[in-house]
């Protein structure tokens, strides 16, 4: 199997730790977040590895500059809803700066505008609270825009709180058409703004760091990201799919760090004595005499920071059990962390049976929501690490001994991941033979292949696809469409075909500077710097599939076309303003193992004939019509009978929509006030794919399993 890991290998930089050339400009009346040391060294080392090292080759001048600024502004306010003309007009004089301070490490002028932001929102959200008790007319003929993206910047404050009036009366009259209790409601919405307050407050300098150095490295490309270390470790852990810890999934409630699922077998579990809803009001370290930390109030992302641990070590946890008085004495529970694999975010199979000609086939499943890879356990030669390629084996492994007639992978909402296992999973059903082009910096091109002869499914295949399958489900699925070996069926994929490198920063930033940052913390100087850098996820590479197309931009086009409930035109890579182009090089040397060409508009046919006459098929295409229109309405009624109505006769049209819907699908009614499952869309699509595969088999000439090759087509 293919085992070659990609690496980016950067020559330490010099860093000058000096004060930035420009000092913090000062925000009146609120509590100002500055940037540390680090954050500076960060900033100025990443400026430097994107501006020598990225494949689209970007110059970090005054263009990139305001690309910048308008980026940063809309990640903080893209709705408009809290900045001022004049706030905008004061920040225009860093338009064609922040290019030159990413190249020294200065920050100050991004976290002055972050500042202002941060108090105009406080304001806003204030404002608001006082509005609560206000008395409002929910008779009068009035509108509230809601989506104001393209309104112009709020002139003033009397503008301002004009439309956070209607802001506040909407929310009530929301809570009103829910339930006419008005006491009840003003408290629900005094508690949901002091909430908003509580978490404003709780933002740090590395918040403000991470949104400034999204919307820097966003601007160069979609997917070059820079991660603070907890967000370099979320990376890790959603490619891994495994973590170190308690095996629990924790929400923040009401200040308080709450206990919403607990993994099975992992070590909160085997402790019973953690239940769904219950809290935790303190963390402390290894054995008994360790000094607990009060997490109540804290952010959610440290309070998880201090519970996670390498495997083997010990936490002790404060527990409030649900329902049990704040004041009552919280019970100790003592758990050794463990390695959690996180299995219901691993491939998945289902079989379904079909009828075709008075046969009954049956369609193995395999739903795929990521190409993971538990790389650390891949680099210490563990024979049991998680992969995608692994667990899909022994699925393909299984549904072979269940005799199944053909094999359809699950793509859809699958962002990517590994190449490797994109690589290793193509080679699944294939002899040998290349798999995907890689064009680095210097223009080379690499042609990346599956080297084992070993194919270990060899009958009929599908392979559906959605505007989320992105990166390495359009390399596999492009190969499979290329070789012709099976059917792509959904809608055009994403069109991310971009080579992204892992840079862990520790290993790049001169070793005196962090042993400064190091020393400076241990004394307490104040600065927040931490010992780990974060990451930086730099675009070196393109990809090309081997037809030599790119799946840049464009994205792989199914051979059965699925309407996307997904809209296209808001979501995928050519909705990205700075996007690499799509392009096409050299084709690789390859064998194609069969022709789809004269099946493929047969099955179209019958795909269509068949849709024709589904009364859901019919319904999906009109909710995907509402939506389409839903989404060009930017405002909405403060009349209390003029929403009820609408609201009424909405609800109504899509009760007995659904229910038309589930008739058509033999499942039962809902009853008034049930929601329909969110997933039936996908179920009834995947349903149609087995059915178009089902017709594939029995118009082929194929016999299962007799040979390592790929079906011959008629």
């Amino acid at each position: 199997m293919f085992t070659k890991i990609y690496t980016f290998l950067v020559l330490g930089a010099t860093l000058a730790c000096q004060a930035s050339t420009s000092g913090p400009v000062k925000v009146d009346g609120s509590t100002n977040l500055v940037p540390d040391q680090q954050q500076s060294i960060v900033a100025k080392e990443v400026a430097g590895l994107i501006s020598s090292y990225n494949y689209k080759k970007v110059a970090l001048n005054d263009s990139l500059s305001n690309l910048i600024y308008t980026r940063y502004l809309k990640s903080l306010d893209q709705n408009h809803n809290y900045l001022l003309a004049s706030d905008i007009k004061d920040f225009d004089r860093f338009k064609t700066v922040f290019d030159d301070d990413l190249k020294t490490g200065n920050l100050n002028n991004a976290f002055y505008i972050f500042n202002v932001y941060q108090k105009r929102y406080l304001e806003r959200i204030n404002y608001s609270l006082a509005q609560v008790d206000k008395s409002f007319d929910y008779g009068k003929s009035e509108s509230f825009t809601y989506d104001r993206e393209k309104q112009l910047w709020v002139a003033n404050q009397a503008e301002m709180n004009k439309l956070w009036s209607q802001r506040v009366k909407y929310d009530l009259l929301n809570l009103k058409l829910a339930t006419a209790d008005m006491g009840k409601n003003k408290e629900t919405l005094r508690k949901r703004y002091q909430s908003l307050i509580s978490q404003s407050k709780k933002l740090s300098n590395q918040d403000v760091f991470q949104i400034f150095m999204d919307a820097f490295t966003e601007s160069v490309d979609p997917h070059t990201n820079y991660y603070n270390p907890a967000n370099a470790a979320n990376f890790n852990i959603e490619m891994s799919r495994s973590l170190e810890g308690i095996g629990a999934t924790l929400a923040s409630e009401n200040e308080y760090v709450t206990i919403k699922s607990v993994v099975a077998g992992g070590p909160a579990d085997k402790s019973r004595q953690i239940n769904i809803d219950d809290r935790i009001v303190a963390v402390a370290q290894g054995n008994q005499g360790s000094e607990y930390q009060d997490v109540v109030g804290w952010r959610l992302e440290n309070a998880i920071a201090l519970i996670r641990g390498k495997k083997g070590t010990t936490v002790r946890l404060k527990i409030l059990p649900k329902g049990v008085s704040t004041s009552a004495q919280p019970r100790i529970v003592e758990m050794v962390r463990e390695k959690i694999v996180l299995k219901d975010q691993l491939a998945k199979k289902e079989i379904r049976t079909y009828n075709s000609n008075g046969k009954t086939l049956k369609i193995g499943i395999i739903n795929v929501p990521a190409f993971y890879i538990d790389f650390n356990a891949y680099r210490a030669k563990d024979p049991n690490y998680q992969s995608t390629t692994r667990d899909v084996k022994l699925i393909l492994d299984t549904l072979k001994r269940e005799n199944v007639d053909g094999v359809i992978l699950d793509l859809r909402q699958n962002g990517g991941g590994s190449l490797i296992e994109a690589i290793e999973l193509t080679g699944l059903f294939i002899k040998n033979g290349p798999v995907v082009q890689v064009r680095d910096t210097r223009n080379r091109i690499e042609v990346d292949e599956d080297e084992d002869p070993t194919v270990t499914y060899a009958g009929p295949l599908a392979v559906m696809t959605d505007r989320f399958s992105a990166s390495a489900s359009e390399i596999f699925a492009g190969a499979i469409q290329d070789y012709g070996r099976g059917i792509i069926i959904g809608t055009q994929t994403y069109g991310k075909g971009t080579v992204q490198s892992a840079i862990e920063l520790d290993k790049v930033i001169n070793p005196s500077i962090k042993e400064m940052l190091t020393a400076m913390t241990k004394k307490g100087s104040g600065t927040g710097a931490e010992s780990k850098f974060g990451q930086l996820n730099l675009t070196v590479a393109k990809f090309y599939r081997i037809s030599g197309s790119s799946t840049q931009h464009k994205g792989v086009m199914p051979d059965i076309k699925f309407p996307s409930v997904i809209p296209l035109d808001k979501y995928g890579e050519d909705t990205e303003p700075s996007a690499l182009p799509f392009d096409v090089i050299n084709k690789s040397n390859y064998t194609k193992v069969g022709d789809l060409g004269t099946v493929i508009p047969q099955l179209s046919k019958m795909h269509e004939d068949r849709m024709a006459k589904n009364a859901n098929y019919k319904y999906l295409l009109e909710d995907i019509a509402d939506y389409k229109k839903r989404q060009n309405e930017t405002s909405i009624t403060l009349n209390e009978q003029q929403l009820k109505q609408q609201r009424d006769s909405e609800e109504q049209k899509n009760f007995e929509r659904n229910n038309l819907r589930r008739a058509a699908l033999n499942l039962p009614p809902l009853k008034k006030g049930q929601v329909r499952p969110k997933n039936e869309d996908l179920d009834f699509l995947k349903m149609e794919a087995g059915q178009i595969l089902t017709d594939y088999i029995s118009i082929s000439k194929d016999s299962r399993f007799t040979n390592n090759q790929a079906p011959t087509q008629p």
